[in-house]
């Protein structure tokens, strides 16, 4: 790799760093080149991304963002799996992790925030911020169809009131 693509790959680390919501780092050393495949493909349907970049570049990436907690992380062969969503690129490491024991989650950090494996762990569990959304939806139409219900059923009733006096005296 010459100098300039160098630059360019720590330029574009820099801006991942500086920019998305969470940072995961992991060893992924023994995984099968369809394996990898899979994991870039899972954690790009989540709206994040797998990137694999030499230690040393990462380090020097790092330099100057609030995640520079995490260049301790950076020994051995690690892949960094990012998103703008905080739990979008956790969720995906995590799960692929369960089916492969040779993908080992070592950290990562979100904001200034430094997080160990079992911080991982735990940003999984939480929901999307997709799912936030329809919740919070939800609970906002809520209230508006109980009122709606309320306001109707009156009519409602007298409604089926008339029908049952037509029905009788019809009999």
């Amino acid at each position: 790799m010459e100098r300039a693509e160098k630059r360019e790959v720590v330029s574009a680390l820099h801006d991942v760093f500086a920019k998305t919501g969470v940072v995961v780092v992991a060893h992924y050393a023994g995984l099968s080149v369809a394996q990898m495949t899979k994991l870039r493909s899972d954690m790009r349907d989540a709206g994040g991304q797998v990137k694999v970049a030499k230690n040393k570049l990462v380090k020097l990436a790092l330099d100057g963002t609030d995640a520079k907690g995490i260049s301790d992380l950076m020994t051995g062969p690690t892949c960094l799996a990012y998103s703008d969503d905080p739990v979008s690129a956790p969720k995906v490491a995590v799960k692929f992790a369960k089916g492969n024991e040779k993908f080992v989650i070592l950290g990562g950090a979100m904001g200034t925030t430094v997080l160990d494996a079992q911080a991982v762990n735990s940003l999984a569990e939480l929901p999307s911020l997709d799912e936030l959304r329809g919740k919070l939806i939800g609970l906002i139409q809520a209230p508006a169809s109980k009122i709606a219900r309320t306001v109707n059923e009156p009519g409602a009733q007298l409604a089926r009131i008339f029908a049952a006096y037509g029905a009788k005296e019809a009999a």
